[in-house]
């Protein structure tokens, strides 16, 4: 998203050329191999542990570390590449949604336009209340399943489930706001006076 605001502010005329289909599916294609690179240890090391009769995760969805902690053996490896890798890839992730949002800054301040200004911020404004809302919800529920010592058994399953749902909950509503066709219809529907029959 923040690529594609780059290319929308900064080059708003090569949208099309620079963003193009081949562009996108190479993009999506490193976005691809970068996941299963990350994430295909996790399978393949679950696979070698020892598991006892109870085979039933304290949690509503399968998540790696809550199958090793199922197991017998040591899960050493597990909880550190499991913690180190979200920090790794989210960390990398923000660093490079830092810099395209600072050359989006730089490149907005160079325009004249208060008019110009104030879309652009509004524009990205968006992107960032989603992204930090992503981002900080999986951080949380990352650091609860691993050092949820001391934390009611519940807890971790609750945040979890609101991970699950409150970011595509939210997602449309913050986008929705921006939009002020969107604004009119829903205060149309609000203000709209109820129906009497006779």
């Amino acid at each position: 998203m923040s690529f594609d605001r780059y290319v929308a502010i900064c080059n708003p005329l090569r949208y099309t050329t620079i963003l193009s289909n081949a562009r996108m599916a190479k993009l999506g294609l490193v976005g691809l191999v970068r996941a299963v690179l990350f994430m295909l240890p996790l399978p393949l090391t679950l696979s070698r542990l020892p598991y006892c009769d109870n085979r039933i995760i304290p949690c509503t969805h399968c998540e790696h570390v809550l199958v090793a902690m199922i197991s017998r053996g040591d899960i050493t490896f597990n909880r550190t590449y499991s913690l180190v890798i979200p920090l790794v890839l989210m960390g990398s992730d923000l660093m490079l949604i830092v810099l395209s949002y600072g050359l989006i800054i730089r490149a907005v301040f160079r325009i004249s336009s208060k008019g110009a200004h104030q879309k652009a911020f509004s524009t990205c404004t968006a992107h960032i209340c989603v992204m930090l809302m992503s981002y900080i919800s999986i951080f949380f529920i990352s650091l609860t399943h691993r050092f949820s010592e001391g934390i009611a058994p519940h807890a971790p399953i609750i945040l979890a489930n609101l991970y699950l749902l409150i970011p595509p909950i939210l997602n449309p509503i913050i986008y929705g706001v921006k939009t002020q066709e969107l604004r009119d219809k829903v205060g149309k529907y609000i203000c709209q006076r109820p129906l009497t029959f006779n």
